[in-house]
Order: structure tokens, then sequence, then C-alpha cells
């Protein structure tokens, strides 16, 4: 008898992105933030020339950004060399003579130059990005503008004697302004989407991280460690710094050569609306004067600790509770490693939170708000506002769940992995499959049709 299995193993689909990735990037990060807190000690006990003061400026978590992202981009290249895969589009044995592709790569910068400048357009229209927190990125954009034209001169050049197909969305783009070559509009309506994409974001991440790092960085920490709350606020502090952080070196790093580029962007109205709906100034949930402000009469996401005010082994129950949402939600960015990003498909994600369900970043995140906030508990003791608070609430995590399907039907529709993956995550996956199950169940079912007569 064959000592095989009866039935092939329902093995979970590989993930583009190794588990390792992310991680190395984690440890880097925290090691930087460690020595950013500790600068007074580090300078007093080595005697460096610096101010005994900790490292908590913009600049810093900028520096961040880069030690964060080296590791990564070193694994991922030197180990596991993903700038020879084939979803890279990218033949490093064969390059081409720069003299054949020197036209493609003109009209190409021409349509890459002119996309910039709509999303320059774009910065300079919307006087939210000219104030406030947003001020930052506009200066660190403003600042690598220049650089950034000239830098893409000699890339482009050099990548499209490689690209197995240099005339890419960029490339129609360039031919459609220019008008003497043949242009492919769903081309140039990929190329926008994506690079939309990665205007909005990039902006929006560029804007959060300084304030992100000085919050963790800056304070004293013994003083955190005086109570249950002060604990989970330090920890939860840390968890958001590590999404930024990583989130945003995921916006910068969309290259081909990493294998990180954005393969396409969601071609939904339905998907970009709910997304946009979650972030400034498009956002509907925050602060007060927003349709769906869930906080009224609540102090905020740290009603959790007025409520158990008085019970400290409910609180300590309660903060680990919320320090281990948190940890999944940043988990859920570190597993990414350098392909994070809204509203695209660059890869397909198996490991990690991502083995136990499909959304656990979304997931976690509103169990979080539920959980901190509390906002049917109100300290004003109206039920008018208890009932307001948990009816918005609940739809901000409904906008959540739409944009999870409004994912899901984007990528369904790219590749087969994904609808491998997504298969296997009903059949096996904790919590996807039990809510599967659940969802079959409460489905009501269909009459079966009547049998026809016999002749």
């Amino acid at each position: 008898m064959s000592d095989q299995p009866s039935q092939t193993a329902d093995l979970r689909p590989a993930s583009d992105v190794s588990a390792i990735t992310g991680w190395l990037g984690l440890g880097a990060l925290t090691i930087y933030v460690m020595i950013c807190h500790f600068w007074p000690e580090i300078v007093v006990t080595f005697g460096l020339p610096s101010r005994v003061e900790r490292l908590t400026g913009p600049n810093a978590a900028l520096l961040g950004l880069v030690i964060t992202a080296a590791p990564m981009v070193l694994w991922s290249v030197l180990v596991e060399k993903v700038h020879r895969r084939p979803s890279t589009g990218i033949d490093w044995d064969n390059p081409r003579p720069l003299s054949d592709v020197i036209d493609v790569s003109i009209t190409k910068l021409a349509g890459l130059w002119a996309t910039w400048a709509l999303i320059a357009l774009f910065y300079w229209l919307g006087r939210w990005y000219w104030e406030g927190p947003y001020l930052f990125a506009m200066q660190v954009l403003t600042t690598l503008a220049v650089p950034l034209f000239v830098l893409s001169i000699p890339y482009v050049l050099w990548l499209d004697r490689y690209l197995i197909q240099p005339r890419d969305g960029a490339w129609h783009m360039g031919a459609m302004l220019v008008g003497r070559e043949a242009w492919e509009p769903d081309q140039v309506w990929h190329h926008l989407r994506a690079w939309a994409v990665k205007g909005f974001f990039t902006a929006f991440m560029l804007m959060i991280v300084p304030g992100g790092f000085q919050n963790l960085v800056a304070p004293d920490w013994s003083e955190f460690f005086l109570s249950p709350p002060g604990i989970a606020i330090l920890l939860i502090t840390l968890m958001f710094v590590i999404d930024e952080q990583i989130g945003t070196v995921g916006y910068v790093l969309t290259m081909k050569p990493l294998d990180a580029h954005i393969r396409s962007a969601n071609p939904f109205l339905a998907g970009w609306l709910a997304a946009l709906l979650c972030y400034p100034p498009f956002q509907v949930m925050s602060p007060q004067d927003r349709p769906l402000f869930y906080l009224s009469g609540v102090p905020g996401d740290d009603n959790w600790f007025h409520v158990f005010a008085g019970y400290p082994t409910i609180l300590w129950v309660w903060a680990g509770l919320l320090v281990f949402l948190t940890g999944v939600y940043a988990w859920a960015t570190v597993a990414f490693g350098i392909r994070f990003s809204n509203l695209t498909y660059r890869g397909v994600l198996t490991n990690g939170p991502y083995a136990f369900t499909r959304h656990p970043a979304y997931l976690s995140k509103n169990l979080f708000w539920w959980c901190a906030s509390m906002p049917f508990l109100v300290q004003t003791g109206s039920t008018t506002d208890a009932v307001r608070n948990a009816f918005f609430l609940a739809c901000v995590s409904a906008i959540y769940f739409w944009r999870a399907k409004t994912e899901e039907k984007h990528l369904l529709g790219e590749d087969p992995k994904y609808r491998e993956y997504y298969h296997w995550m009903e059949r096996n996956a904790l919590i996807t499959r039990t809510f599967h199950r659940l969802g079959q169940k409460l489905r009501p079912r269909r009459p079966e049709p009547a049998a026809l007569p016999a002749e």
C-alpha cells in the first residue's frame, strides 16, 4: 500500500512578500527609536559633541524612514533577489543598446513629468496642504522636486534598457501628450490611477510621521509605567509609529527593480470613495464637525480607563486587549515589508496576520475603536448621545467593511493567485472561515426548482 496521504494537503498559497522582510525593518526602527530616546544618556556616556536632548525633530523622523527601509531593501535584493523575479518585467541578462530605447525613454519622461505636474497642481490647489501638519509634507516634497526631476533621467534611461516592455503607462501618457504615436487610453488611466494613489497617500504619510515619532520619543517613558493605562498608551503609540514608518516606506519604494511596483490601482469608483472617506480632507468620522463623529460626551479613545478607573484588574486586562489589537494592526503593516499601499495590487500577501483573516488591519482597528472609546458609555448620562455614538461608530465600521469588499473585488479580478488565496482562507483561516460559515448559515436558501413531469 502507498504511504502517501489519500488527499492532497490544502496548502496556503505562497506569499509574494517574505515574513522576514518586515521584521528586519521593524528591528532597525526599534533600535533607532531607542537611540533617539536615550540620546542624552549616550552623549554623556561617550562624551559626544552633541546637545544633551532627545532626537525628536522632523529630520530625525525622516531619517527613521531611511534606517527602516535599508535592511528591508538589502534583504530583498541580496538574499531574496526580488529584482530577478519575472513579475518585475525586467530581463537583466539582455540589455538593449541605449540608442534603441532613447526615443521611448524621452516619451516616457514627458509622460512622467506631466504626471508629476498634475500632482503638484493638486497640491497647489488644495489649501489644506499648506497649513497645519501637511505643511511639513509640502516642504519635504518641494525640497525633493528638483533632485527627483534630475535623477529621473538616468533612472529611466537605465531601466528602459532592461525592461521587457518599456512602453508602460508613463510612455502611453507621454505618447498621448506628444500626439505622434499610438497610445492606449486604458494604459493612461492605469498610470494616472497609480500615481494618484502615490501622490495622495505619500503626502498624508509624510504629514503624520513627525508627530507620531515625537509623541513616542519625547516623553519620559518611566512615567508611563506607573499605571496600566500609561503602559498601554506608550505601547499603543509605539505600534502606530511602526505602522506609520513602515507604511511610508512602502509608498516611497514603489519601484520595479524591487518588485514593489504598483501592478494595478483599484479601477472601481466605490473603492476610491470608501477609502478616501477615511482620510483627510475627506474624512467623515473626525474631528467633531464631521458627520460620523462618534465621541459626543466621551473623552476620546481613552474613555476606557475612565470607565474602569476603580477596577485595577479590569484595567490591566483591558490595557492588554488594546495593546494586542494595535499590535495586530502594526503587524499587518509590517507583513507588507516594502509593499504597503492603499488601493493597489502589488503582489499577494498570505503570511503573518493574513493567514487568519484577509483584513487584519481593518478588523483590529475597528475593534480597537469600539473597545477604547466605548462610545455607548457617555459621561453626560445622555441616552441620546450613547445611541448616536454607537450608531455613528457602526457606520464607520460599515465603511471599512465596504472598503474590504471593494478591495477584494479589485484583487479577485487581477490575479488567479489571489483567488486561490481567497478561497483557501474560506476553507482554512480561523477568522475568515468562521465568518464565511456563519454567513452561509444566515443566507436564505433558494428553493430548488420543481421537477418536470415525466413524459
